[in-house]
């Protein structure tokens, strides 16, 4: 298993902690993400102190108007990193609005632009932002992953994109019913599963803090919802991860 978004260094206990415990259950690799410069630093340390770990970094777009947002020579430095493997998460929240819009907008572009500059692909956090986010996207030709998908709206266009679609806990919830529609419509080389940790515990562990090791339970949901073998799942998602950020 691969445990396609985490954010490790937001998590308690310590990163190395969380690992063991992770491939004490069968989680083979994490990719954690950085949500701004600081967070990426640390992000990155800790990929390079853990083979098991690779880093996705970025300035999230609650920070579209803090000062991170005018330090992208520096995330482009550290994305030089081998141990750095996509952009993220990066994109458009107009659910929380912590930014301004015009803000976010700016922020998502040029970061855009960098991951195509770079060639890094790009993970993409969108929320109530169904008409702006494709628009975005509409000149960006690289790979892109839709991180923890919440929006069923965006389906017919992610697909038509041939984006990868990465699930989270929150697919397990009895509520998600419209998730899980999604989820069956995916195909199978097109889907990714992960954490989020700290954040979205799937069901079975809801109420505590999330970590890599949980992810066997949205798996279970995952392939309970689309009638297929868990082992497979896993099988599956594990190598559109390898094959979306390029792991070896």
């Amino acid at each position: 298993m691969i445990d396609a978004h985490a954010h490790l260094d937001a998590c308690e206990p310590a990163a190395e902690e969380l690992v063991a415990r992770a491939r004490a259950a069968r989680v083979e690799t994490i990719v954690s993400v950085g949500t701004g410069i600081d967070s990426c630093r640390e992000t990155l340390a800790i990929a390079e102190r853990n083979e098991e770990v690779f880093a996705i970094l970025g300035v999230h777009p609650h920070q579209a108007d803090e000062a991170d947002a005018g330090r992208l020579v520096e995330l482009e430095q550290l994305l030089a990193s081998p141990r750095a493997v996509a952009l993220g998460e990066i994109g458009l929240d107009y659910y929380r609005d912590r930014a301004p819009r015009s803000a976010q907008l700016e922020l998502f572009a040029s970061q855009l632009e960098l991951a195509a500059r770079i060639g890094k692909p790009v993970v993409i956090h969108t929320r109530e932002a169904d008409d702006d986010t494709p628009t975005l996207l509409e000149d960006f030709s690289g790979t892109i992953v839709l991180h923890c998908f919440s929006s069923p709206a965006l389906l017919s266009w992610a697909l038509g994109r041939d984006c990868y679609i990465s699930f989270a806990g929150n697919v397990t919830y009895p509520k998600s019913d419209d998730l899980r529609s999604a989820a069956r419509l995916v195909p199978a080389e097109r889907l990714l599963v992960e954490s989020d940790c700290p954040y979205l515990a799937p069901q079975p562990k809801r109420g505590r803090p999330n970590e890599p090791a949980f992810i066997v339970h949205t798996l279970s949901a995952l392939a309970e919802s689309r009638g297929e073998p868990v082992t497979e799942l896993a099988e599956r998602t594990a190598a559109n991860t390898r094959a979306a950020f390029c792991l070896p």
